[in-house]
């Protein structure tokens, strides 16, 4: 499972990073990288909700499973041009209701934040679900929502003895912030 996650999880963010290098080059092939990056997306999200399951991580797991609607949203608007316009409104609904649903169960369920464990979930899924809503509507700052979710993931992994996956946030890290800042470089070549 780690390395299924792992690795669909680090190519959604690689496509994302070379879809930002593409846009700025102007060569116009950006959405290809942008549907891959959603899809691989989307496959690597069920061995992760696994994961947070077997480890009794239930915020991350609810709300990691609640951030589908979200994806599939993305995953819309790539493929019909890059135009968030162009996304069924009752997907756009669906994603708002889910993320206040998944964050609001996993409080209910824990009765409030008591460990660290909790504060590292709270910061991986907020960064993950705001994250990839902003990014599914094309807003280049979900890319700084998803610092906030590898910092917190790669810490939590780490705390749970999962080296892979710790790595594997690290390295996903490295291409976040190339894609925010070629998509930082995108916006002044244009303007």
């Amino acid at each position: 499972m780690q390395l299924i996650g792992g690795i669909f999880f680090l190519l959604n963010k690689i496509f994302f990073s070379v879809g930002e290098r593409v846009a700025l080059d102007g060569r116009g092939d950006d959405q290809k990288w942008r549907v891959r990056a959603w899809i691989v997306y989307i496959i690597g999200l069920a061995p992760w909700v696994v994961i947070f399951i077997w480890e009794h991580n239930w915020i991350a797991a609810s709300v990691e499973a609640s951030g589908l609607p979200s994806m599939v949203m993305g995953l819309v608007i790539a493929l019909r041009g890059g135009d968030p316009q162009r996304a069924p409104r009752w997907l756009d609904y669906l994603a708002i209701i889910f993320i206040p649903l998944g964050i609001g169960f996993s409080f209910w369920d824990f009765g409030g934040l008591n460990t660290l464990r909790q504060w590292l979930e709270v910061g991986l899924v907020v960064g993950y679900v705001v994250g990839t809503y902003q990014l599914a509507k094309q807003r280049t700052q979900g890319y700084l929502w998803f610092v906030l979710m590898h910092l917190s993931c790669g810490h939590l992994m780490w705390v749970q003895s999962y080296g892979w996956l710790t790595l594997q946030q690290v390295v996903s890290l490295v291409f976040i912030v190339d894609a925010y800042v070629m998509s930082q470089r995108k916006g002044i070549k244009t303007t």
